[in-house]
């Protein structure tokens, strides 16, 4: 398939995707309008015609198209299962209907009620994975019968290259054809050989093989380290002849970077990233942040004031503490809590350090004689950390993420792979908070921040927040 032919198809199914989201939005009105003796169909389609409800409508069009594209939904998903792919679509959909039913929150659309979002998000689920599942089906179709196939070149003999192949072959969805391999003499060929996989010439036949032979594609997967200018000599044979050319991505061996071929000024760069999301992820991400904790701040105003006052009447002092953490990156970012200990409690540190009841460079002990009385409170519901939703406001921090520690904890680290978390924005909640929080050993602790950067996915921050109430409720592990 050309690229032009690769694009036009890839417009198509995000058009599709558009319409998909358009007819489910008017079968949930239509259903709904129609059950629902207050509003009939009439009156709601004449409500709508309004530039306002227009242009809400759009900006919601944007949003699930965000969405669609932050769950790579038009991204290649050759490699991927069809259950995968169902299940894609399916944390896509969800996520789309919850934006929806936060939207009608937020702006008091009266008519998206609950019933509203359940057919919204079934027909649209139905519709969207119904149509890749066809999709799939119709293209094993196709290749089942030798057709849209490509003839796959491998240049190079290592164990890499096999497993590429290998990797290729059980995939028949691909609609690869392994034509062979290439490659000159080297102390693996022997092992190379028991693979059964065709060598076809050594590297100095290469250019005749182009020449006469059928090569939709070719893999370079020789090491770059002794073999970089042989690799550059291929890659400009495929060139002239507008032959595509592959190289495996994992020439540094960063299994955990997610690759992304990018453009770079008039050339191009290869970027490997092994933090959060990516940069239509992150979008996504940032505008439920701060939906979510402008909501939040509206809905709790009143508990916030509450608690304020209640601090500064048991104790004298503020009603916030101010400290510096280290956020994205390693900037430094004045963190916003409730005090919940005496005044000069920073002062006294020197005096209690030898009572850490945690492994690592972290402070915790369960009775810390600075807390107060109402601190104690807030601590164990965790309301002191409420104020943190203006963190997440002004993009310190993010709803959901690893916890923001002191710089004094920071210089405590003793390995550098700890040190990833600070690869993504610091969050109010994350799997450690719902896990245990300070009953969990700080080894664990950092285990389970890369582990949450790892399969980091807007499903799983849903997943997380609704798991942080009960876990605030029961107060296991609050310190």
């Amino acid at each position: 398939m050309t690229p032009l032919r690769r694009r036009l198809l890839m417009n198509a199914a995000k058009l599709f995707d558009l319409e998909v989201m358009v007819f489910a939005f008017g079968l949930a009105t239509a259903l709904v309008a129609y059950e629902t003796p207050a509003t009939s169909l009439t009156q709601f389609l004449s409500l709508r015609v309004k530039v306002q409800n227009f242009a809400l409508f759009a900006c919601l069009l944007l949003a699930w198209h965000t969405i669609f594209i932050s769950f790579s939904l038009y991204n290649s998903r050759r490699l991927s299962t069809r259950l995968a792919e169902v299940l894609d679509t399916l944390k896509a959909t969800t996520v789309a209907a919850l934006t929806l039913l936060l939207a009608a929150a937020l702006l008091r659309i009266h008519l998206v009620s609950l019933q509203f979002v359940l057919v919204f998000w079934g027909a649209s689920s139905a519709a969207v994975a119904g149509s890749r599942l066809l999709a799939r089906y119709l293209l094993q179709g196709v290749r089942r019968r030798g057709r849209n196939l490509r003839q796959v070149l491998i240049v190079g003999t290592n164990p890499r290259a096999v497993r590429f192949a290998r990797k290729m072959d059980a995939t028949p969805d691909l609609g690869c054809r392994i034509a062979g391999f290439m490659d000159d003499d080297w102390q693996g060929l022997g092992e190379f050989r028991k693979t059964g996989y065709p060598l076809l010439s050594d590297l100095a036949g290469f250019p005749s093989y182009l020449r006469n032979q059928v090569a939709d594609e070719v893999v370079v997967a020789l090491p770059m380290e002794s073999c970089y200018a042989r690799a550059s000599r291929i890659a400009g044979w495929c060139k002239e002849q507008g032959i595509v050319v592959s190289v495996l991505s994992d020439i540094f061996n960063m299994r955990m970077a997610r690759p992304k071929a990018e453009e770079f000024g008039d050339g191009a760069a290869i970027t490997l990233c092994s933090g959060g999301p990516e940069r239509w992820q992150h979008l996504c991400k940032r505008t439920l942040d701060v939906a979510i904790a402008l909501a939040a701040l509206l809905a709790l105003a009143p508990l916030l004031l509450l608690t304020a006052a209640l601090i500064m009447l048991a104790s004298s002092g503020p009603a916030f503490f101010v400290q510096e953490r280290v956020g994205l990156n390693k900037r430094r970012f004045r963190l916003l809590k409730f005090r919940t200990m005496v005044v000069d409690a920073e002062n006294q540190f020197c005096h209690i350090q030898q009572l850490n009841e945690v492994s690592g460079p972290v402070f915790k002990i369960r009775n810390d004689p600075r807390v107060t009385g109402i601190g104690k409170i807030l601590r164990h519901m965790s309301i002191d950390e409420l104020p943190q939703l203006f963190n997440v406001l002004k993009g310190d921090m993010s709803l959901v993420g690893p916890r923001p520690l002191p710089w004094r904890d920071y210089n405590g680290f003793g390995q550098d792979w700890q040190r990833r978390r600070f690869s993504v924005r610091p969050g109010i909640t994350c799997l450690w908070q719902i896990q245990g929080r300070n009953s969990i050993p700080f080894e664990k602790w950092m285990e389970l921040d890369m582990q949450y950067i790892d399969q980091w996915s807007l499903w799983l921050d849903f997943k997380i927040l609704a798991k942080t109430v009960p876990a605030v409720l029961k107060g296991t592990g609050a310190a």
